[in-house]
């Protein structure tokens, strides 16, 4: 089969890989439908990151093609969305919503979905199976939920988004956009979008921003300040996994207030006396994607969100190196790569 390799920072390259086969009982294969360019993908690409003839990719959709011995919850045939944590759903933390930290977890990234095929290991925990063939204009939203959109929607979750609150955004990729719309659908009555690009502010627009500020860092936060009666935001989503960002957020939160992290940390510290007389609650990480996968599904399904729309750039899976570098170079939001 044909799979994405980057062999080294800014060496991306598709090539001929194994085709998966059932490794476990509990595996599945599926044949990938759709794939994508995660923003977290960069950070190997741009060196900050270590990578050495890496299988990239661990957004995924597809039709299952085999089945291991122990899988009951899905069949051969069975069109299906992923996280992009493999998880078993049954065990204590899996339980408590948190799919993402399973007892035996399995990241995505360490199998490579930029493929024709892909093995899922734990596929009775990890596969949620749509209603029944998508449409085809579905399956851009079907594969945003993958990651992009159950992790800005467990970002808003986190920072307690809701009816009555002000919720504030840090970052304009897939994610933060994203987080936006998971807001507007959890009743946030404003919703302020941190945004420099005018097409990333449009989008947001249309997920249910109120407000832009195009600020940043201090700047930004006191602007957040000026809109909120110099009080802060109820509930600031962090999209980014920079210094500069978590600062911002933390600044511009209320006390009191909640922070939802999911930019995947780099070089990032808090000072603990500013956290502490902060007086504002953090909570984040790794998205439990799988939590929300079968209320994102049906909402998607109904139609009653169309998230897809984060795909401003679709090429063919043999075209992949271009994705990159759309997305490393801003002239791409996320690049869907067709299969």
């Amino acid at each position: 089969m044909r799979g994405v390799i980057m062999h080294a920072p800014g060496d991306v390259r598709v090539e001929d890989r194994d085709t998966p086969t059932i490794e476990r009982p509990t595996d599945a294969i599926i044949r990938v439908t759709a794939t994508c360019i995660c923003g977290s993908d960069l950070w190997p690409y741009r060196g900050v990151e270590p990578v050495d003839h890496t299988p990239m990719g661990h957004e995924y959709v597809g039709v299952v093609s085999e089945i291991g011995a122990d899988v009951k919850n899905v069949e051969v045939g069975d069109f299906v969305v992923g996280s992009f944590v493999a998880s078993d759903n049954t065990c204590e933390i899996c339980r408590a919503g948190y799919q993402s930290r399973c007892v035996h977890n399995v990241m995505m990234g360490s199998i490579g979905t930029q493929a024709e095929y892909a093995r899922i290991p734990l596929a009775d925990g990890t596969l949620v199976p749509t209603p029944g063939t998508p449409d085809p204009d579905l399956i851009p939203s079907l594969l945003a939920a993958s990651d992009v959109l159950g992790t800005g929607w467990f970002a808003a979750v986190a920072a307690e988004a809701g009816p009555g609150k002000t919720v504030a955004v840090v970052g304009d990729g897939a994610v933060g956009l994203l987080a936006i719309l998971a807001a507007k659908q959890l009743g946030a009555e404003r919703i302020i979008a941190m945004s420099r690009h005018a097409d990333r502010q449009e989008l947001a627009r249309r997920f249910g921003a109120t407000d832009i500020v195009e600020e940043r860092g201090r700047e930004g936060a006191a602007k957040i300040k000026e809109l909120t009666n110099g009080l802060g935001a109820h509930s600031v989503v962090e999209a980014v996994g920079t210094q500069e960002s978590m600062d911002q957020a933390i600044r511009a939160t209320r006390p009191g207030g909640h922070i939802g992290f999911v930019g995947v940390a780099h070089n990032v510290s808090i000072d603990g006396l500013r956290l502490f007389f902060s007086g504002v609650h953090l909570h984040g990480g790794p998205a439990p994607v799988r939590r929300f996968l079968p209320d994102l599904i049906q909402l998607i399904w109904d139609r009653e969100i169309d998230p897809g729309v984060v795909f401003d750039l679709t090429l063919p899976l043999e075209e992949a190196a271009e994705g990159y570098r759309a997305m490393d170079e801003r002239r791409a939001t996320k690049v869907l790569l067709t299969v």
